[in-house]
């Protein structure tokens, strides 16, 4: 039997030109290559499996080729190249760090540092794992790595660059790797299947691509798991299996679902999903970023940010056609609760049904928010006030020329909101025509001509009916019925008690004036307040006791003593 060689060795690119998804650094140390601009010591960061180790060893060979190529690219026939591919070189010297991470190990290494090299220019030193090395090893490393012999060059590769020293990152230049796209390891893992003589759907090997996360040494180990359980065909089916990665079917199912507010077909695929032993919270979290694919599937600009193969961006991009995106933006705001809550509660399923019947309701609950909005409009056209379901009183407000000589005992007949058929008149407007919100009665401020002569009591019944009529709040009807007002001529004075009240009243001033003059049919009233004892009255400025003002809010409205009585209230 032949040994077997995974893909991640037998496939590992031996030349600049073979790295996969790194051109930006590639590129680089090609340039300082062939304009002989090597630096004593090099920092290759990034994630796990994208190559930095790999581009190490093509730099090391590469700047000990006896006969470089004009692309910067190694020979393969020279000796120091011949060494380097049969594993022979005595150039390049590879120390892990993760278990040579003492002083005495880097002690070691800068004694072997001094030996000049057999074959080429360069002894190139690859510390892998750099960032395990211990503080004091790090010391003793300093100086070596800031004035080595010229021939010695220095390779230091680690996944979390923020664990070394600072004085190391000082003497070194730091090349960061980027994660692998998952087009770009797609592309590598097709070729390799044609290389192997595999064929395979491109949906298998994308759901190869994102399940290795931007790791391509991962995606070869993925790669060589699912051809060893779907043989020399692997298919989107196959593969899903064999890694348990929940299919992109699922997830466009229960977002039509939640969509068009089916709660028994979510719930029964949620039990579907559960059953063939997949996460309730990884299927949250897969919800999550689905929902998020879709967003960014909405609009043609962003749709590039999507890491999925043409056939499925397909079927984004449809189903993004169909949701709306406050749809969207709750439905995450409910997977983000869901989240949240999971791990903190104990019947778990019982957190991600919550979420999914939620989920459903978006859109019904939205519905209804805007036929209530609806509702409320139309009673506002119609004239009503009040709160929804009470009994409220609807006065038709009379034109100037023919509002009669109102007296201030003059009843306003109320009747429950019921009889005014409000059910008719909604289900026309939301099933005939569309309705177009006129402006409120209390916003319209028509000329008014007229200029009948008044007095005090003609004043006092207008205040009666606007208080009926518009119902202002507490405040405002104790201001106009604190004391009476003084009319001289075509001025009107409302005098109140305190500065609150004329705040209160200076807020509604303008429909207040209005309203006035039509009442009155004048429209050259002039309207001002004026607090009771200043400027209004001969009699001396005093203080009221609490008696005295209880005795004054009596007389305003007996309630108020019933409820003193009631609750057993002192005063102070």
């Amino acid at each position: 039997m032949d040994n077997f060689i995974v893909s991640a060795r037998k496939y590992r690119p031996a030349s600049f030109d073979t790295v996969v998804g790194q051109l930006a650094i590639t590129s680089t140390l090609r340039n300082a290559i062939m304009n002989h601009q090597l630096a004593q010591a090099y920092l290759f960061a990034g994630p796990r499996g994208v190559g930095k180790t790999t581009c190490a060893r093509i730099f090391a060979k590469t700047i000990n080729c006896m006969n470089l190529q004009p692309n910067a690219e190694p020979c393969n026939e020279c000796e120091s190249c011949k060494a380097f591919n049969a594993g022979r070189s005595l150039n390049i010297h590879e120390l892990d760090a993760a278990s040579n991470n003492s002083v005495d190990d880097i002690r070691g290494l800068v004694d072997q540092v001094r030996i000049l090299p057999q074959v080429g220019k360069y002894s190139v030193y690859i510390i892998d794992e750099v960032h395990m090395l211990s503080t004091s090893a790090f010391n003793a490393f300093l100086k070596t790595l800031e004035e080595p012999p010229a021939h010695a060059i220095f390779i230091l590769a680690t996944t979390e660059k923020h664990k070394i020293l600072p004085t190391i990152l000082s003497r070194c230049q730091i090349y960061d790797f980027n994660r692998m796209k998952v087009g770009d390891t797609v592309e590598h893992l097709k070729y390799i299947a044609a290389k192997e003589g595999i064929i395979a759907d491109e949906a298998a090997l994308d759901i190869i691509a994102q399940k290795a996360d931007g790791a391509m040494r991962d995606a070869l180990s993925i790669f060589d798991q699912v051809v060893s359980f779907c043989g020399r065909n692997l298919t989107y089916e196959r593969v899903i299996e064999n890694l348990n990665v929940m299919d992109y079917d699922y997830y466009f199912r229960l977002t039509d679902y939640f969509f068009n507010g089916k709660v028994p077909e979510a719930l029964l695929l949620l039990n579907e999903i559960i059953e063939k032993g997949f996460d309730a919270g990884n299927l949250i979290a897969g919800l999550g970023k689905h929902f998020r694919d879709v967003l960014v599937a909405k609009d043609s600009a962003t749709v590039q940010l999507l890491e999925v193969s043409a056939t499925i961006k397909a079927r984004y991009a449809e189903q993004a056609k169909v949701c709306t995106i406050d749809f969207l933006y709750e439905a995450l705001k409910v997977i983000e609760q869901c989240e949240i809550q999971y791990k903190v509660r104990m019947e778990k399923r019982l957190c991600v049904e919550i979420a999914f019947i939620r989920l459903c309701q978006i859109n019904e609950l939205k519905k209804k928010s805007l036929r209530a909005s609806e509702f409320f409009a139309l009673l506002k056209i119609e004239g009503f006030t009040g709160k929804f379901g009470e009994t409220v009183s609807k006065v038709p407000v009379a034109k100037a020329a023919d509002t009669p000589k109102v007296q201030s005992s003059s009843p306003v007949r109320s009747r429950p909101i019921s009889s005014f058929k409000i059910k008719d008149t909604y289900s026309q407007m939301l099933h005939e025509q569309p309705v177009v919100v006129r402006e409120q009665q209390e916003e319209k401020h028509e000329k008014i001509v007229a200029r009948e002569a008044i007095n005090e009591a003609k004043v006092m019944a207008a205040f009666e009916r606007y208080i009926i009529e518009y119902k202002p709040e507490q405040m405002v009807v104790i201001a106009l019925k604190s004391h009476q007002p003084l009319v001289q001529g075509e001025q009107i004075t409302i005098l109140v008690d305190n500065q609150l009240q004329i705040d209160k009243l200076e807020g509604i001033k303008m429909h207040f004036h209005h309203s006035l003059m039509k009442f009155l049919n004048n429209g050259f009233i002039a309207l001002n307040f004026d607090l009771f004892d200043v400027g209004v009255t001969t009699e001396a400025k005093r203080y009221y006791t609490s008696s005295e003002k209880f005795e004054h809010f009596v007389e305003l409205n007996p309630v108020v003593n019933d409820l003193k009585q009631l609750f057993g209230l002192v005063l102070d």
